[in-house]
């Protein structure tokens, strides 16, 4: 394309941090000048001294490619003849004090595989998306009621190829073909991908990124990565990242003072540091960092049609106090811990993306009670789709740890949820951070030995799968992973091998394809007519009833949780109104499928759990149950 200079108009927008296609115009764009092809460079270094652009077109020499700065804008350019795609390079910076040093590109595209740290000339243009029907469809849903059942993945540790370091990588284009096929048998709507953005040190997980605009070169190039996305959406499967705004490393060859000066941070470090950490703080308030910030959610949602960004740490940007002592902070104006820059922030991302991309979600990882992170900015709130249900998360865990024989001294941590389980658009997660740093896989913090453990996750499985929410659950704890994850290995498919594992997994299997298949289990997780505890008070046995309901009134589901190795012959539980109930799975044949005949009863007057009607189901040691049953009496309301 032909050379274009960043206009005064960019240079205008980009000051009010409203440039969202800024990626265009910063960065390095394959150009032609004349008859002159090679690329256009411009960076933003407003306090600079001088800036050249070195790499494998000049010899890596700081004299040889000089930037002209633009008015009073910060920002710098210029074109450099015969650099093409492929060519490594960075941003040589000498400050105010006649310091030099080099730095990668804010807006590069892709990356120099670590352990090298220089970006890469990449063209973005001319890949060929055959994804149309999936993204003509997606801005007409709903996600709110929509399923989603969410499998989070860390693509360079899910599966592995014989071979050592970085040979045994998956690239972006074989996991496409492996995962997408495994996703789609389990029954998963949409992957959530740990660590694409690039980012130097294998050990953070791409928790500490370098390369917002870069997916990490370890599996592939940027397009690569589009026939990844491209690949999953004709699958019928969504596509999350992880994206990482709240934080930034400290790496000599990154944004920590970029250009000499705190510039992508704030400048106090009460503000600018995490000390817990060790990394800096975005500074929300200043309109270039957050373009930067806003333009790069919208370039993965637009340029690489990604429907998700999961927001990381969010709690540490909503409040200046988080992870510090006294003194390590600085209040807001009004004497508050909160960040009122960040809380701006978010509105504006969440707004803009609502009206660019509709239809596309983000998700708030947000651990506290912070009123209103998905409701709307007009009325006080955040903007996010969904937040991540931290609270239930936690009590789930600690009940499902307990000996089975203390659970009832438990009970209310799984009741509890229920609480507030409307206040916000919630998902349930079992994420990655439950199975590492010595917290033990799933399976291994399940009480018992052998069989039990197995037991145990079905219940609570099954009790998740039931409660209110979306779901996700990390890679390997649909079939019971032993050990802890660990970035370096792939998980344990040979444990499928084992019975045990290989029926968990199919049970699993069971639940999302019971999920999918039933609007009651989706549809109304925001409405509190949506469920329906049958009884919440059982703790003396540690069983949990409940119903879930449908708008129609059709295939509405009632569950029974037996949370101990205890066998209860004589159960009964109320139902909701009379008529046949359908027994679509239990504990031992997972989802009745065909071939194979559905037990069915009949509801008796026969008072029980506060209800005229009743069944009679004998529950077996972690004993569970779905039946289906049509609500009559609702479904005529609802007209």
């Amino acid at each position: 394309m032909a050379y274009q200079k960043i206009t005064e108009t960019d240079r205008y927008l980009f000051g009010k941090g409203t440039h969202y296609e800024i990626y265009e115009k910063l960065g390095a764009h394959p150009a032609v000048s004349g008859k002159r092809h090679g690329v256009s460079f411009a960076v933003w270094a407003p306090h600079a001294a001088s800036v050249s652009v070195i790499g494998d077109f000049n010899g890596w020499d700081p004299n040889e490619a000089p930037m002209e700065p633009l008015a009073d804008s910060g920002i710098w350019e210029t074109f450099v003849p015969g650099a093409k795609k492929g060519d490594l390079y960075k941003f040589y910076i000498t400050d105010e004090t006649g310091k030099g040093f080099a730095k990668a590109d804010p807006y590069a595209f892709y990356s120099e595989l670590r352990p090298g740290t220089a970006s890469r000339i990449f063209d973005l243009s001319g890949f060929s998306w055959q994804d149309q029907e999936w993204m003509t469809k997606r801005p007409r849903k709903k996600p709110v009621t929509e399923p989603y059942a969410i499998y989070e993945v860390h693509p360079g540790s899910w599966k592995k190829h014989d071979g050592e370091g970085d040979s045994a990588f998956y690239s972006y284009r074989e996991l496409a073909e492996s995962l997408s096929g495994y996703v789609k048998k389990m029954g998963y709507t949409h992957v959530e991908l740990i660590g694409i953005a690039e980012y130097p040190f294998d050990g953070s997980w791409g928790y500490q990124v370098t390369g917002y605009y870069a997916p990490t070169s370890r599996y592939g190039t940027p397009s690569d990565f589009m026939y990844f996305v491209d690949y999953l959406h004709r699958q019928g499967i969504g596509v999350i990242l992880d994206w990482v705004p709240a934080h930034f490393p400290r790496d000599a060859h990154g944004l920590a003072d970029f250009d000499g000066q705190a510039l992508y941070e704030y400048a106090d470090p009460r503000k600018g540091e995490h000390p817990d950490w060790g990394t800096k703080i975005f500074d929300y308030g200043r309109t270039e960092v957050s373009n930067f910030l806003i333009a790069n959610a919208l370039y993965w949602l637009e340029k690489f049609h990604i429907d998700g960004l999961r927001v990381d740490a969010v709690a540490s940007m909503l409040y200046l106090d988080y992870g510090k002592k006294e003194g390590q902070w600085i209040p807001n104006q009004y004497g508050e811990n909160k960040n009122l820059e960040a809380i701006e922030f978010f509105r504006h991302l969440n707004s803009i993306i609502k009206v660019r991309v509709p239809g596309a979600i983000t998700i708030a990882e947000e651990s506290t009670a912070w009123p209103g992170v998905t409701a709307d900015p007009s009325k006080g709130g955040l903007g996010f789709t969904f937040k991540w249900n931290m609270g239930w998360m936690h009590d789930f865990l600690s009940y499902m740890k307990e000996d089975p024989l203390f659970r009832k001294y438990h009970h209310n941590q799984m009741t509890f949820g229920l609480t507030y389980a409307s206040s916000e658009n919630f998902i349930l997660v079992l994420s990655h951070d439950e199975v590492v740093h010595l917290k033990c896989s799933m399976l291994e913090k399940m009480p018992g030995t052998g069989e039990d453990k197995f037991a145990n996750l079905k219940v609570g499985y099954t009790f998740m799968i039931g409660h209110p929410g979306k779901k996700l659950l990390f890679m390997g704890q649909e079939f019971g992973q032993k050990r802890e994850w660990s970035e370096e290995r792939e998980l344990d498919w040979f444990l499928l091998e084992d019975p045990d594992h290989k029926n968990l997994q199919k049970f699993f299997h069971d639940l999302l394809h019971l999920y999918r298949t039933h609007p009651a289990l989706y549809r109304k997780d925001q409405d509190g007519d949506g469920f329906q505890w049958i009884n919440c008070d059982d703790a003396e046995r540690s069983i949990f009833s409940f119903a879930r309901f449908s708008p129609t009134g059709k295939k509405n589901l009632l569950f029974l949780c037996n949370f101990t190795p205890v066998e209860r012959k004589d159960y009964r539980a109320g139902v909701p109104c009379p008529g046949d109930y359908t027994l679509l799975l239990d504990q031992s044949a997972g989802l009745y499928g065909r071939g194979m005949k559905k037990p069915v009863q009949h509801a008796v007057r026969s008072e029980c759990d506060g209800k005229e009607f009743s069944i009679a189901h004998p529950l077996a040691p972690y004993g569970v149950a779905v039946y289906e049953f049509a609500a009559k009496t609702d479904a005529k309301k609802k007209k």
